[in-house]
């Protein structure tokens, strides 16, 4: 059975994760609009991202699919575009910039968050250097 503690403790890791999350994207829109960005609007454009970006690929994906039949690499190299596309609107409307420099900030974003997780896992090897990684090594599908 769910009590409360766990549920504020859930809804408490989310919010810590959400907050980590946008650091990359409030450094990287820093960098290109120093003046007319918060962390709270990065956190809000953090928040829509994903949602749009996921709602994008379902709907695309699925037309595409009913439009040239079952040809799956393509479907989801498009949809993949499409959402990528839908992912940079939102920052574009989102910290009120133009098209260019959302997409710097989106790809910026993307590289501060993977030399964060570098960082992180190199300081967590140093801590714990006997752990080896989890690879998996079987599909999903058979896991």
């Amino acid at each position: 059975m769910i009590d409360l503690a766990s549920i504020i403790i859930a809804i408490t890791s989310l919010v810590i994760i959400w907050a980590i999350v946008s650091i990359p994207v409030w450094i990287s829109a820093k960098i290109f609009l120093s003046h007319r960005t918060s962390f709270g609007r990065a956190m809000l454009v953090t928040a829509a991202g994903p949602i749009v970006y996921a709602f994008v690929l379902f709907i695309s994906t699925t037309i595409i699919s009913l439009a040239i039949g079952n040809r799956i690499s393509l479907i989801t190299s498009l949809g993949v575009v499409l959402a990528f596309l839908a992912w940079i609107y939102v920052f574009k409307r989102g910290f009120g910039t133009g098209w260019i420099r959302a997409t710097a900030i989106a790809i910026v974003a993307i590289l501060v968050f993977v030399m964060i997780g570098l960082a992180i896992g190199s300081f967590t090897h140093q801590i714990v250097p006997d752990v080896r990684p989890v690879i998996i090594d079987q599909p999903f599908q058979s896991v």
